[in-house]
């Protein structure tokens, strides 16, 4: 398989915990930046993601959407870097069951709330509000990270999520939160994919406006 990965982006998007992900492996990789409602929408782009919505990588002929699975495909690809934990440990287990918790019932929930149209507890993924804030926030309160003792894409998903809800203020700032998204944000990782996001939304103000970049390397 070729080596070349392609991340599909927008910097006001979340796009920008792809990029991060692929920051922390180390691996080169070229972005294209697609803009909403245009470029997203194109026949060469729903080829490669039917949704119609960014991040999208494609790795020669893999094409890999949605974050969790960006994610967890471009640990397995750094073995080396220990984003993941070791197949068949417990902390593994628990790698998988926090992506897919983060993924499924807390952005559900959260994307619900900000709409203002929760489902009822009893039919809805994620159950009540409650319950879900109360299992995330006793998975990190007092630990520094959800699979194991190292950092892993857990650890970075888990902080893109919370951050990006705390900002727009559908999540209450609780002290774990905060500490958690704190501690993993200052990785330098973390600092250089934002600031590569951060001059693109300088240099062209407007969110919807063509962007174009040269290939950038992590």
């Amino acid at each position: 398989m070729s080596t070349k990965i392609v991340l599909y982006t927008h910097p006001l998007s979340r796009g920008r915990l792809a990029r991060w992900m692929l920051e922390e492996t180390g691996l080169p990789y070229e972005d294209v930046i697609l803009d909403y409602g245009t470029t997203m929408k194109t026949p060469e782009y729903l080829a490669i993601n039917p949704m119609g919505k960014v991040p999208a990588v494609t790795h020669g002929s893999a094409v890999v959407t949605e974050n969790v699975a960006i994610c967890a495909y471009l640990a397995d690809l750094v073995p080396e870097r220990q984003l993941a934990p070791p197949p068949g440990s417990p902390a593994r287990a628990a790698y998988y069951r926090w992506l897919a918790f983060l993924a499924g019932p807390v952005e559900a929930l959260l994307t619900a709330k900000e709409a203002g149209a929760l489902a009822p507890a009893r039919s809805a993924g994620y159950g009540n509000e409650a319950d879900v804030l109360r299992t995330l926030e006793q998975a990190i309160a007092g630990r520094g990270h959800l699979a194991g003792d190292r950092f892993s894409a857990a650890d970075l998903y888990a902080t893109g999520v919370l951050g990006f809800y705390l900002r727009v203020g559908e999540l209450e700032p609780r002290p774990a939160f905060t500490a958690f998204i704190q501690h993993h944000g200052a990785r330098p990782a973390a600092l250089r994919a934002k600031a590569l996001d951060d001059a693109l939304v300088a240099a062209h103000p407007n969110p919807d406006m063509p962007v174009s970049v040269a290939p950038a390397a992590a």
